[in-house]
């Protein structure tokens, strides 16, 4: 179905969501509040919005190391997540993952992973459960382009387009593996073009176009429902920040780039499109939708400090299965 206004109005406000929980997670990490590394997703947050709006609750999914957007995106609970980063018993994880290892089952995100390519194999043995219960379950991968050189990436491309697995492999072509550039790790402009290896088909979209995401994976994923395989979905798109939040990190980029790449901010493009469709949204009407996304990042933090740390005990509890 094409993004109706109303669906882009909620994909808009997932965006801002997201850009001020990463501001937020920014923030308070540089205040010495969140322990441990931030990956922030500030300007990628159309891909994880657009591909998760075309999923159905019962979707599972699997992120990576910048992985807040694909929680939030999927229905993660602001109150848990940031108790999480806050290393909070009240976190997802009880505050023993961190940034890096959110997950929760039953709104099918899988958790993310700190290890480069990590997810690939895990969701992919995930699209071989959905074809087993044979339900219509559809499993997505969001990766980087860095992990498109991995051998993960290879062999689960292999093994789902050999037994037409419900999968939508989605790259995050940011241009940029922690510090080194694409173009030097690439010999093709496209990543996606390695999908004809496997015999499946693939596509080039706007990562910072919503609605382009969007319509890409709906008929991808309705082609992996109807039993047709695989799909690559590459997007191209950019982060605003440096690889991780740390103080003092290097940011090869050039500036002249990163400036280029701010000027098409998803958010406000989104925004420019929903008054020019509706000639109604109002700069008023984004304001009144910010001040609440404000409000509910500062309810999720003041959620976060009156949950208690974890007991040392406690890191020797959930180790094993019972």
């Amino acid at each position: 179905m094409p993004a109706s206004p109303e669906l882009q109005r909620d994909m808009l406000r997932q965006m801002q969501t997201i850009r001020r929980f990463e501001e937020r997670a920014s923030d308070d990490y540089q205040n010495g509040d969140i322990y441990g590394v931030v990956h922030c997703y500030i300007g990628e947050e159309a891909i994880a919005v657009g591909v998760c709006a075309a999923l159905n609750d019962d979707d599972q999914i699997i992120s990576n190391h910048r992985g807040h957007g694909h929680c939030i995106a999927k229905g993660a609970d602001l109150n848990r997540m940031m108790a999480e980063l806050y290393g909070r018993v009240d976190g997802y994880c009880k505050g023993k993952g961190g940034s890096m290892h959110i997950a929760d089952f039953s709104i099918g995100m899988l958790g993310a992973n700190g290890i480069v390519g990590g997810g690939l194999s895990i969701v992919t043995g995930a699209g071989l459960a959905a074809q087993m219960e044979g339900k219509g379950g559809v499993a997505v991968c969001f990766f980087g382009d860095g992990a498109s050189n991995a051998g993960s990436f290879h062999e689960s491309l292999n093994i789902a387009a050999s037994w037409k697995l419900p999968m939508l492999y989605v790259c995050e072509h940011n241009s940029w593996a922690a510090n080194t550039s694409s173009k030097m790790t690439h010999a093709a402009a496209n990543m996606s073009d390695r999908a004809a290896g496997y015999g499946i088909p693939s596509a080039v979209v706007d990562g910072n176009n919503v609605v382009a995401v969007y319509d890409a994976a709906t008929e991808a994923i309705a082609r992996a429902r109807a039993g047709e395989g695989p799909t690559l979905l590459e997007c191209k798109t950019y982060r605003h920040r440096a690889h991780t939040e740390r103080l003092g990190a290097v940011d090869p980029r050039p500036p002249e780039e990163i400036a280029a790449w701010v000027a098409r901010d998803p958010i406000p493009m989104l925004v420019d499109s929903l008054k020019q469709q509706q000639g109604q949204f109002s700069d008023a009407e984004f304001q009144a939708m910010d001040d609440e996304i404000l409000a509910e990042i500062e309810a999720s933090v003041s959620f976060a400090k009156a949950s208690p740390f974890p007991a040392p005990e406690a890191a020797l509890e959930d180790v094993f299965a019972d």
